[in-house]
């Protein structure tokens, strides 16, 4: 942490923010979810988290594979292999690039993929139709068990094919570029995803039936929709067509899309082409999902380490949404509330939120919404450093990659503020260029990957 210290006491703030964060992410590791959720006892398999608990008999079953994607797909996939063993026969997990899992915690009989994220590549295609060729291959005899987390979406591409009627690698390509420029939510591009593909929404379920399907999930969108995690790789789809277009019509991209899939949103909207699964629809009948970690356990957990160390502390919400340099401003404004009047909370305070920010891109710099947000946060420090003192503000995700840079967040102080030029830092606003002022400041947050993925979360210090 010394490299992240500044004079005048702003390393303590540093070194609890650090110790807030650490234990926000280790409180959602999938290796200790997984097994704090799923054990054996004899031929019963168990599965019990906050919200449901049931038991399945393993013994109707004659093959188990383990199959999925995500950021934490690895690490999932290890904690399955410590509580099943050798009773999984075989599977195959699609991850992001070194997301391979901790060193020595790595599966040995699921094979990885590792691919592309946010944008597919080649891999993510090969992982897809590798697992969609498993999953055709089950029968009423086998159990898949199916690890779903953040990034799923991308790392699992199979792109739609109706005949006549289809999209390629390239086209899902540039339209998820343009949903990701155009500052779209998650939700609602993963609503557009789910209808260029042959796997996502619910597909996947279609694919493996007749087997028994449990999914294992761990959520990285606001809210914990089942239908939007990894775009719904084995829940019923509520979206249409009709939804996807008008997402592309409201984020000003429809004209933009690659004709191809433009055509496909279009013959789907009038009824050319059959639908995602919807509720109620009998491919479901032998899937189970269960929701094993969320946001909010993991601010929870910072919640904890901040009382722990003496902070009054306050949870805003786990469903923070938003352009993320308009979000700074509730930062600022309550960091100088609490300076100045002890509200929201008394000094020494902590207040945290979690969710996921978008960031609307104007310029061609490089960085991602913790990284824009935290420069934002540096700006208006800059503008009025004296409101400000004794503050620390943290913004990363949890899964230790912020937008397509080697950097999980940004953080901010006065101190830190004062030593750069504000010309520079709205600069770098206007390009999105926060990765490369946070770096000159020193103010980037690095984890590396953390092989989980429950959306971002916000500390706010105020000493």
């Amino acid at each position: 942490m010394n490299d992240n210290s500044d004079r005048n006491g702003s390393f303590v703030l540093h070194d609890a923010a650090r110790s807030i964060m650490d234990s926000a992410i280790q409180r959602v590791d999938p290796v200790r979810m997984i097994t704090d959720c799923v054990s054996l006892q004899g031929d019963e398999l168990h599965v019990a988290t906050e919200e449901e608990t049931f038991s399945l008999s393993l013994k109707p079953f004659r093959r188990i594979l383990v199959l999925g994607g995500g950021k934490a797909g690895a690490s999932m996939a290890y904690g399955l292999e410590r509580v099943l063993g050798d009773r999984i026969d075989e599977g195959l997990v699609s991850v992001k690039y070194e997301h391979v899992g901790a060193p020595g915690a790595q599966p040995q009989r699921v094979s990885l993929i590792e691919a592309g994220h946010p944008v597919p590549d080649e891999n993510s295609l090969r992982a897809a139709r590798e697992i969609a060729d498993m999953a055709a291959g089950a029968d009423a005899e086998t159990l898949c068990l199916v690890v779903i987390s953040g990034g799923g979406s991308a790392l699992l591409t199979l792109p739609a094919d109706y005949g006549e009627v289809s999209v390629t690698l390239e086209d899902i390509q540039k339209t998820t570029e343009l949903l990701l420029g155009a500052g779209t939510p998650i939700e609602d591009i993963n609503t557009v995803r789910k209808h260029l593909s042959g796997i996502s929404g619910g597909q996947f379920c279609r694919i493996a039936r007749p087997a028994t399907v449990v999914a294992l999930i761990l959520s990285d969108v606001v809210g914990d929709g089942l239908e939007s995690i990894a775009s719904g790789l084995t829940a019923p789809d509520p979206t249409t067509f009709d939804d996807a277009v008008r997402i592309c019509r409201d984020y000003g991209i429809a004209e933009k899309l690659p004709r191809r899939a433009w055509d496909l949103l279009v013959a789907g909207a009038a009824g050319h082409i059959p639908d995602t699964p919807k509720p109620g629809d009998p491919i479901f009948d032998r899937v189970r999902p269960v929701l094993i970690g969320t946001n909010a356990q993991a601010v929870e957990a910072a919640r904890r380490q901040a009382v722990s160390l003496g902070y009054n502390t306050l949870v805003l919400t786990s469903r923070l949404t938003g352009e993320a340099r308009e979000i700074a401003h509730l930062f600022t404004a309550m960091a100088a509330d609490c300076v100045a009047r002890d509200v929201p909370v008394r000094k020494p305070a902590c207040i945290l939120t979690g969710g996921e920010t978008t960031v609307t891109l104007r310029g061609s710099g490089k960085g991602g919404r913790n990284q824009e947000m935290a420069l934002a946060v540096l700006a208006e420090m800059a503008d009025k450093p004296a409101s400000y003192r004794g503050v620390t503000f943290f913004s990363f995700g949890t899964d230790g990659n912020d937008g397509p840079t080697d950097a999980a967040g940004g953080w901010a102080t006065p101190e830190r503020a004062v030593g750069v030029k504000r010309e520079a830092i709205t600069a770098a606003l206007n390009n999105n260029d926060a990765y490369h002022l946070l770096e000159s400041a020193g103010t980037l947050i690095r984890t590396g990957p953390t092989n989980t993925n429950v959306c971002d979360i916000q500390i706010l210090l105020v000493e």
